[in-house]
């Protein structure tokens, strides 16, 4: 009996949520399963080629991201010629036409939920036809238990897999050395909930009461560009924090850091964090989302309540009080990262979900 799983996503722009694809797409394989990638809209189109060099076959429709008729009759459309006999979303405009699309057919669903902050409507939708999904997945322990509160959804249709597997051969950044500038570095979309207006703000108070000399680089593209660029300026750190934009290399940025930043808002799983801890970088983080469950406060990095500015001015002049203890922090939390995120785990998790699956 054939098993073709038609995994449904919003776009293929770069960043956190589109990066695992290659991986999810391994395992379903892996499991037995032939995979089509369907994007709705392509948006940048940097996730393309690296789901294409995965091997993984991928069609993207030419359209935008409100026209959601078009889109639904073009999946629909899609799905049947392809045959395919179960449904994989992620996001909830993939969800919900996927959703759409499996009621048609009557063909089972399963839906990622990546999120730890949804939408008015967007809950009230989901929530409305949780029931055309069989399984849902959390990236994270906190979206998963999220998911399961917010949705109304049972245990026993519940599953959490975390989207990240560690990397063995990942670089490792350098240990700082004395009389080097401290490398402090940020990859994240230019959006409100990253925090980077917060950060631009801590950086101006702390600049003054530490001794040793430091660079901020911060990766992405997005919305707030003008905005973050202004106030930069404003705050007379030109010469300190970059908007470096788009970082095709992400593992090559961080290995020339010494230390990473995560100022969030909110977050899910947020997987540029886990690249950070990877590379065996100490993490400055928000106590949101996955980042508690993966760093130790005062170990292997520093956690700090978003948008606690007095938390975070305190959690950078401890850091930089003593860049020479970085490194072994930064260690530290690569060995927990491997204990708790290995390519096995995230194979054993994927696969156990995947014949759950095919049994539908």
């Amino acid at each position: 009996m054939s098993f073709k799983i038609a995994y449904i996503i919003n776009s293929v722009e770069g960043g956190g949520a589109a990066l695992p694809i290659p991986w999810i797409g391994e395992v379903l394989k892996k499991g037995g399963a032939d995979v089509r990638i369907f994007a709705l809209t392509r948006r940048n189109g940097r996730a393309l080629r690296p789901i294409q060099q995965a091997g993984l076959d991928i069609v993207v429709r030419e359209g935008g991201e409100k026209d959601h008729l078009a889109a639904y009759l073009w999946l629909k459309k899609e799905v049947k010629s392809w045959g395919a006999t179960h449904l994989w979303t992620s996001l909830t405009r993939a969800t919900l036409l996927g959703q759409t699309v499996g009621h048609h057919y009557k063909l089972p669903v399963i839906s990622w939920q990546h999120s730890a902050r949804l939408k008015n409507i967007n809950t009230f939708l989901l929530r409305q036809f949780q029931r055309r999904s069989a399984f849902w997945l959390g990236d994270s322990q906190q979206v998963t238990d999220l998911t399961g509160a917010r949705l109304h959804i049972p245990p026993a249709r519940l599953f959490c897999w975390p989207i990240f597997r560690a990397n063995p051969d990942a670089p490792h950044a350098k240990a700082w050395q004395q009389g080097e500038v401290l490398r402090i570095g940020s990859l994240g979309r230019l959006h409100p909930c990253k925090g980077y207006d917060f950060l631009i703000e801590t950086v101006k108070q702390f600049k003054t009461l530490v001794k040793q000399p430091f660079t901020l680089d911060i990766g992405g593209e997005g919305q707030d560009k003008d905005k973050l660029t202004a106030a930069i300026n404003e705050a007379g750190l030109q010469d300190v924090i970059r908007l470096v934009g788009y970082v095709d290399n992400p593992q090559a940025f961080l290995a020339n850091l010494h230390l990473y930043v995560q100022p969030s808002y909110w977050e899910g799983f947020c997987v540029a964090a886990h690249e950070a801890i990877q590379a065996g970088l100490p993490v400055i983080a928000s106590a949101v989302g996955e980042m508690p469950h993966s760093i130790d406060n005062n170990r292997t990095g520093f956690l700090v309540p978003p948008q606690d500015k007095t938390a975070l001015v305190k959690a950078f002049i401890k850091a930089l009080a003593h860049p020479e203890k970085l490194s072994a922090m930064g260690k530290r939390g690569k060995e927990k990262l491997f204990q708790r995120l290995s390519p096995e785990s995230f194979e054993k998790t994927g696969l156990e979900i995947v014949s759950a699956f095919q049994k539908l």
